[in-house]
């Protein structure tokens, strides 16, 4: 059975063998093509994704605008990963006839409003009725000239940057918890970071121009996964900063939940990108990056495989053991109670 797998050796052992020839193969973003000599630009990539339960629909929220908001997300996101500029989306809803036409007008407004936001739009898709509601999406891009991003090509010595805000989507769900307040300004603040994500295609397009990242993902899947698969792909090990800062308001829930920052920022669901860059174009790359009002943290630096997975701090380090949402495995997330999700990420904390 595939759950008897994972998500990990369904891709290497089923997948893998009768597609690795592909460029690209296991990126974010499938190579579509080279355009003609005579058109502008680089590779044409493409992805797509099926939209999950968000976790403010977990939180209470009803609102389907912010799960048309995540569908449209979670594509962009694989996009901003390849250094690609959208150029449009195709979506395909499977809805339940009892949806009324006010909740469709609402999930239409969330991929709208999400769409335009990134600068692209719908351009086409399907529509069809079932039981349940059943969301995806697929968004093309296209790339500089030779500057597609890519998984490989990492080395040690690289040091990781984390671009985007993390910590926001669950710094919300330990305040709709009662684990932590925070003043109603600050509150309004974490809420809206929570429900709109942002796909980072800003940063993944200067990353691109620059020359500079040697590898790149988007963080979909919690930054543990993210980073043990961007290893796994360069044959490397990493040494993480565990005194990572995060956004105030984030930090002050972190502080009174009795949580680690670096316990949230571990987490999935804030969409960031996780870039390898040379240690001597960190500082030029963060400028570039912060000149657009981009958040950038350096979180470690690539080693040797036989050094592993190892988190450093003022107590010393430790071998780093995250909490993957592998899909096919006991990890995969599609929704849940939020005392169980809590309980998880405590897990995930030390």
């Amino acid at each position: 059975m595939l759950s008897e797998l994972g998500e990990r050796r369904i891709l290497t052992q089923l997948l893998k063998p009768r597609y690795a020839d592909i460029v690209g193969f296991g990126d974010d973003s499938a190579v579509l093509g080279v355009p003609l000599p005579d058109r502008a630009g680089g590779d044409l990539v493409a992805t797509t994704d099926s939209c999950p339960t968000p976790l403010v629909t977990v939180l209470g929220e009803t609102d389907l605008f912010y799960t048309g908001w995540l569908l449209v997300t979670v594509n962009l996101s694989d996009l901003a990963a390849a250094g690609a500029s959208p150029l449009g989306l195709v979506v395909n809803y499977t809805l339940p006839g009892k949806m009324t036409v006010d909740e469709f007008e609402r999930l239409l407004d969330g991929v709208n409003a999400c769409a335009g936001q990134h600068g692209t739009r719908v351009v086409g898709g399907d529509l069809r009725d079932g039981d349940k509601m059943q969301l995806s999406a697929t968004a093309v891009g296209q790339c500089l000239r030779d500057r597609r991003l890519s998984r490989v090509g990492a080395k040690a010595g690289d040091r990781l940057l984390l671009i985007g805000q993390a910590g926001f989507l669950w710094a919300w769900a330990l305040l709709v918890a009662e684990k932590a307040t925070l003043p109603a300004a600050a509150r309004q603040y974490v809420r809206d970071r929570a429900f709109r994500p942002v796909a980072e295609l800003t940063a993944g397009r200067l990353l691109a121009e620059s020359g500079a990242a040697r590898a790149a993902m988007d963080v979909s899947d919690g930054l543990y996964a993210t980073v043990r698969t961007l290893c796994e792909a360069n044959d490397l090990g990493v040494r993480m900063d565990g005194e990572i800062q995060l956004d105030p308001a984030v930090e002050s829930v972190c502080e009174q939940s009795g949580i680690r920052p670096f316990d949230l920022a571990q987490t999935w669901g804030d969409w960031n990108l996780v870039t390898a860059v040379p240690a001597s174009q960190v500082a030029a790359v963060s400028a570039a990056l912060s000149a657009e009002g981009i958040a950038v943290r350096e979180i470690g630096v690539l080693v040797a495989p036989e050094e592993g997975y190892v988190v450093t701090g003022s107590g010393g380090e430790q071998p780093w053991h995250g909490v993957a949402q592998e899909r096919f495995s006991s990890n995969s997330w599609h929704g849940g109670e939020l005392d169980r999700l809590l309980s998880e990420l405590n897990r995930t904390a030390g």
